[in-house]
């Protein structure tokens, strides 16, 4: 499958890794992490978690998170990369500061006032005031719209599909047996 990413000369992606097993940014930990390749990164303790911010050059931005994630995991410590940290479900607002729009023009291109219609669908709460919806579609939207470039729509999918694959990883063996006894009947639903 062809990549609709702009691979070629590297340049400098900048995003974070939510990392566990990690309790306390010991000299220790911070030498590993530097030693195994992370000497891009800012690490910090957030919530119990430990935090690595990276500015990554790379040819694109799956390559930047992909060997960002073995080094990490390379560290020789008990990290475990849990996620991206980026949120693929995002608000109005949300939407708004990502394409440097109003909050009204998102707003009317939601109710179809503005442009082409077809925005699609919030994926929860939409019977509450705060709607979300999901920014891989909404990314997409905006591109086939000419209102976002390809690259942002391509990057929002990858980095949703790596983390579906570390929250696939990281699964507790009671949620894989309850996953798929609900698939077997969803299944049989014809789902």
């Amino acid at each position: 499958m062809q990549s609709r990413s702009n691979q070629g000369c590297p340049r400098e992606f900048d995003f974070a890794l939510i990392v566990g097993g990690i309790d306390e940014l010991s000299p220790s930990v911070m030498d590993a992490m530097f030693k195994a390749g992370c000497d891009d990164a800012t690490l910090s303790i957030q919530y119990g978690l430990l935090y690595v911010e990276f500015s990554r050059s790379a040819p694109s931005l799956k390559d930047a998170i992909l060997t960002a994630i073995r080094d990490v995991q390379a560290s020789k410590t008990s990290a475990q990369v849990l996620r991206v940290d980026e949120c693929n479900l995002v608000t109005q607002s949300d939407i708004a500061r990502r394409i440097n729009r109003s909050r009204q023009l998102v707003h009317q291109y939601i109710s179809g006032k503005r442009g082409p219609g077809g925005f699609p669908p919030p994926a929860c709460h939409l019977s509450d005031r705060a709607p979300l919806w999901p920014w891989c579609a909404v990314s997409y939207w905006l591109v086939q719209n000419s209102l976002l470039r390809p690259e942002e729509s391509w990057n929002a999918e990858v980095v949703f599909a790596i983390n579906q694959c570390l929250q696939e990883a990281h699964q507790p063996q009671e949620f894989a047996e309850l996953m798929d006894d609900i698939a077997k009947e969803l299944k049989a639903f014809g789902v």
